[in-house]
């Protein structure tokens, strides 16, 4: 192999890799983001849940019926 060629793969090389570290870094800031909402979600659901038990569930609101002052 030529000087060349080895030199355009190292440098290919360093590149693949410092792209690599920079997905790797993305996909973890996504695992932790993901993980918080579920967390979220989670709490959200469990209170709705304890709202509708408390509650009775009797109020429903719809999207499509006029607001009381109309």
């Amino acid at each position: 192999m030529s000087e060349d060629r080895t030199q355009a793969l190292e440098e290919t090389l360093a590149h693949l890799t410092r792209q690599l570290e920079e997905l790797s870094d993305v996909v973890a800031g996504q695992a932790t983001e993901i993980a918080l909402l579920t967390r979220r979600v989670q709490m959200l659901m469990e209170r709705e849940a304890a709202r509708e038990s408390d509650g009775g569930g009797g109020s429903v609101v719809l999207g499509d019926e006029r607001p009381p002052h109309y």
